[in-house]
């Protein structure tokens, strides 16, 4: 069923882990920041797979293999296998595999992931622009892939190669801060060549296919930290969505969503999928959850109360979406946020 204009955030009488078959989780920013677990991931992980919930892990990082990712996950505790980790390697792998013959060599800037997936699919990889390729795939490659790498792309799509690109991503969480994505990459050729890629991840309808594909899943939830990959990726595949603030997203971010961008729930971390989601409800002119009431005044967003932030969190949410109807609230939540600590 599709989401639609979202005007606030829903609640659960269950708990997620037990309301949803398959939680399908970003890594980068809800897992793990920089290789190192974050705070209650482990244990919040165990316990929604010792109740019974299929976990799968989701990303658009197409520099590690299935098996590497697997691997780093169960050395933080996580126990994980290959089959449990769907990249963005994979869904282009096959978008390039339904276009081109079987054994055709593909031109690879970027890391094992994507050599590994296009194998997986029957494909060559090579790397030269030289090694008559049939096709380009970009993904990210790391802070060490040389620069040259991106002048073998262009030479390849300026003779009219067909383009593929992982992901667009701008930027990627690391453990130091915000660092350059495989969507900036992507923009070196763009600028170079003036072509677009096709693009296989998230939020593109190729990923979540894949995602399907591999999981088997029939009430699954998207679990991520980021709105233009995450949470969008959702929308466009009509599932439901937790939004965990332990990444690149922050409380104006959230506010100023437009309706792609409004997740299903909003939790600090992946605690919130052991346990429900309050509901937010329409309160004389605002809207209420928990302790707090918050309203869309004539210039700016309004609260009132106390209890847990989070709570006003979703008030706010409900109050700036509803201004905002299917465009993008511009109301001033800055002294409310402040409150909240957020």
């Amino acid at each position: 069923m599709s989401q639609g204009a979202r005007t606030r955030p829903e609640g659960s009488g269950q708990a997620l882990s037990k309301a949803y078959d398959t939680a399908l989780l970003d890594l980068d920013g809800v897992v793990y920041a920089g290789g190192n677990a974050i705070a209650h991931a482990v244990e919040s992980l165990a316990t929604a797979r010792e109740g019974g919930m299929h976990l799968a892990y989701v990303t658009n990082n197409a520099l590690r293999t299935p098996d590497t990712v697997a691997e780093h996950l169960t050395e933080l505790g996580i126990p994980t296998g290959a089959d449990d980790v769907i990249t963005s390697a994979q869904a282009v792998a096959r978008l390039i595999s339904e276009q081109v013959p079987a054994g055709s060599r593909v031109l690879v800037i970027g890391g094992d992931g994507l050599r590994v997936a296009l194998r997986e699919r029957g494909l060559e990889p090579v790397e030269s622009a030289d090694d008559d390729p049939v096709a380009v795939v970009q993904g990210f490659g790391g802070p060490d892939l040389p620069w040259g790498r991106f002048a073998e792309a262009s030479y390849a799509v300026a003779r009219g190669v067909p383009w593929f690109a992982s992901n667009t991503d701008l930027t990627i969480p690391s453990g130091r801060g915000i660092a350059p994505g495989n969507g900036a990459a992507v923009e070196v050729v763009r600028i170079a060549t003036g072509a677009e890629p096709q693009v296989a991840g998230k939020p593109l309808p190729p990923m979540h296919r894949e995602t399907i594909l591999r999981t088997g899943a029939k009430r699954p939830l998207v679990v991520g930290d980021r709105l233009d990959t995450d949470i969008e990726g959702a929308f466009n595949g009509e599932v439901d969505s937790l939004l965990v603030l332990t990444g690149v997203t922050d409380g104006a971010q959230l506010l100023a969503a437009p309706p792609q961008h409004r997740p299903t729930y909003v939790d600090a971390d992946l605690r919130g999928m052991l346990t429900g989601q309050p509901e937010v409800t329409e309160a004389g002119e605002g809207f209420r959850c928990g302790g707090w009431t918050a309203r869309a005044g004539a210039e700016r967003l309004e609260l009132d109360g106390d209890g847990e932030a989070l709570d006003g969190l979703r008030a706010l949410c409900a109050a700036a979406w509803t201004a905002a109807g299917d465009g993008v609230c511009e109301l001033d939540g800055g002294k409310a946020l402040a409150r909240l600590g957020l």
